[in-house]
């Protein structure tokens, strides 16, 4: 039994093989590693760089997904072509351990790749993001940037910086990102309910 919460702990990359227009949505068709195909099924959601998206077709290790207008719109699912790489995650079973943070597989909006510093086998790479989702940005806190929860470094003026370790640049596509490339994030879900929560109390101040 499987239910739609993600940890951000990237399983592998697939690789995109198919975009097909339907209408104001696409259909997206991705080839899945080997490792990962032999549970999928129909129905199934699967987080494609942070995005939680349904399983509609099946077709050996070839899956095939709709992508709506509203995730076009806010995620980077869009701006993908055939040859294109793709953080993948299958939802967390009842029974798994949370390696990473609680991810919703609900993409807030993107990101924009401000700088990239090599430091030995590590990078930091900072991201410049709208005050509206920023204001959800904590030193020390978590995120997920297309699928993978990392922790935030600093925060400063419009931009927040995490740091990359070789493993996360060689197993996911954060390690293809170049100055400028849009990623999708989702913020702290805590943080979220503690401002809806404190919302009406502040207001009546």
């Amino acid at each position: 039994m499987n239910f739609n919460v993600f940890t951000g702990l990237v399983e592998g990359m697939a690789v995109v093989v198919g975009i097909a227009p339907e209408g104001t949505a696409v259909r997206l068709t991705i080839e899945l590693p080997p490792e990962l195909c032999d549970d999928a099924k129909l129905g199934d959601s699967i987080c494609l760089n942070g995005c939680c998206l349904t399983v509609v077709a099946i077709d050996g290790r070839k899956l095939s997904f709709e992508a709506g207008a509203e995730t076009l719109a806010k995620t980077n699912l869009g701006q993908l072509k055939p040859g294109d790489r793709l953080n993948v995650e299958r939802s967390l079973p009842v029974d798994g351990r949370l390696g990473g943070h609680v991810v919703q597989g609900h993409v807030e909006g993107t990101a924009r790749v401000a700088a990239i510093r090599k430091e030995g086998e590590w990078v930091t790479m900072q991201f410049t993001l709208p005050d509206a989702l920023l204001r959800f940005v904590v030193p020390k806190g978590s995120i997920a940037i297309d699928g993978v929860s990392l922790t935030v470094v600093d925060v400063v003026g419009t931009t927040f910086g995490v740091m990359l370790i070789p493993h996360t640049l060689e197993a996911t596509t954060l390690g293809q990102r170049n100055v400028g490339d849009p990623v999708n994030i989702e913020t702290d879900i805590l943080a979220r309910y503690v401002e809806r929560l404190l919302t009406p109390y502040l207001e009546s101040q």
